[in-house]
């Protein structure tokens, strides 16, 4: 494995991105550009920091159990290192960046200046300017979809009036105090209120930019949102919803496979709404290498080193193989969609709905060859729900998800101990069943410029 690389190449970007940050909450000023007209404000949403991740879903992919770092360091010192064994915090250096926290502000805070400035705007119908207004509001909805899978607890109904989020910011003054932290119910009715806000003034179709709003972009957000409060009928209600109000179709992998030519993957066919991240060398482990069938493509379409029986010596490295995906999308996608649709329709117990959703991405993923099964055929109920979890860890490895999952499902104890080692196969971390670590600490970047702020255990 090259030792991540690309962490390092990405670090350097976000340096650059985040320079001359405020303190409160380590994000940037909106800068010196001067939004006057409806135009202006419909480029600003175009801007690569609003669809780009820079460090988000990479240092979310690897605190999961999908990684195998073999050249860890023992004691851990590089920031790799430190994010991949659970550190409480990533740094002792309080003039360093906030790598997640940070991030997700500054956009909130592109997304606040849309939304305190629109109304105002020279030129543009009215219709234009909600539009646009309700762009905004989705953008920031599912920045704080993030934050509070972060730093707040994993949602539990008998808790999260009191557990601890973040601050809600509705002001793009960097100059402000940050406000105090909300609990993780009052984030999520945030999020949903602002989602809902949205809908009746998005444009139906985003398929000329699908990082854009739409209406299926909207509905997508709220099952993923609804699949981590683990209210898994409105989850279900709302994937469905997605699927029937986008364009979008799913990428068929098997042979003879047609991909994309462009290396954009928020332009991809299967995208609804987009969000590119870098994540690529990453060595997986034994374990999530195991749970692909010996027909499927993805074996050879995203990763690199296949046939490597060594240690952490196959990797997820798209473009070493198939260029076209080199990025990844960390937004939403019709396969996720299919996913999130069969897991809340297994959990329902409407099994033949469930397998049609599960199915269906199989069928774009598994080659047809003797005495290999593609579709997935029980009438039992736990053996389908086990079968959705693992085809969504096949399919969404690496797009920032898999820690959110790993900690909703710890909540039902589905998740057991997972214990990282060196090469020399030195224990030096574990992650316990609902440990505090699920949880990440405010970072002290922050802290030290709030010292009211309350941190988490």
């Amino acid at each position: 494995m090259k030792k991540f690389q690309y962490l390092a190449a990405q670090l350097l970007l976000c340096c650059l991105v985040f320079s001359g940050c405020d303190k409160y909450l380590d994000v940037e000023p909106k800068g010196k550009q001067l939004l006057k007209t409806t135009g202006d404000y419909d480029l600003w949403l175009n801007s690569s920091t609003l669809v780009t991740e820079t460090n988000a879903d990479n240092i979310l992919n690897l605190m999961t159990d999908n990684i195998d770092l073999v050249t860890v360091n023992n004691p851990p010192t590089s920031l790799g290192d430190l994010i991949y064994t659970w550190a409480p915090q990533f740094t002792n250096d309080v003039n360093s960046l906030a790598y997640l926290w940070g991030e997700h502000y500054n956009r909130i805070s592109l997304f606040n200046t849309v939304l305190l400035g629109i109304n105002a705007a020279e030129g543009g119908t009215d219709s234009q300017k909600k539009s646009l207004r309700a762009e905004a509001l989705l953008g920031r909805a599912h920045s704080y979809f993030y934050l509070v899978n972060e730093y707040g607890k994993p949602y539990d109904a008998a808790t999260a009036a009191s557990d601890l989020a973040v601050p809600f910011v509705t002001s793009d003054d960097v100059s402000k105090k940050s406000p105090p932290r909300s609990t993780v119910a009052e984030i999520y009715k945030h999020i949903i209120d602002d989602i809902n806000e949205a809908i009746p003034d998005l444009p139906q179709d985003n398929s000329n930019a699908r990082f854009r709003g739409s209406k299926g972009a909207a509905y997508s957000v709220l099952a993923r949102v609804y699949l981590y409060r683990r209210e898994y009928a409105e989850a279900l209600r709302y994937a469905e919803l997605a699927l029937a109000n986008t364009r979008a179709v799913m990428i068929d992998y098997t042979y003879p496979a047609t991909f994309p030519t462009t290396t954009n993957v928020v332009s991809h066919p299967d995208v609804i709404y987009g969000r590119a991240s870098a994540a690529y060398g990453l060595s997986i482990s034994a374990e999530l290498k195991n749970l692909f069938a010996g027909n499927d493509s993805r074996r050879t379409v995203l990763y690199y080193n296949w046939a490597s029986t060594a240690r952490g010596g196959t990797s997820f490295y798209a473009a070493a193989v198939t260029p076209a995906f080199q990025l990844t999308n960390s937004g939403t996608s019709v396969q996720e969609m299919h996913l999130i649709a069969a897991e809340g329709a297994a959990r329902a117990n409407s099994l033949t709905n469930a397998l049609s959703h599960l199915n269906e991405v199989r069928r774009n993923r598994l080659k047809v060859i003797p005495d290999a099964p593609v579709n997935f055929s029980s009438t039992d109920q736990n053996e389908i729900l086990d079968e959705v979890l693992k085809e969504r860890r096949r399919e969404l490895p690496f797009h920032g998800l898999r820690w959110f999952d790993m900690r909703r499902l710890d909540t039902e104890n589905r998740m057991p101990v997972i214990i990282r080692t060196t090469a020399q196969n030195v224990e030096i971390a574990r992650l316990e069943p609902h440990s505090n670590k699920y949880t990440l600490q405010i970072p002290i970047q922050v802290l030290a410029f709030n010292p009211d702020m309350v941190q988490n255990p």
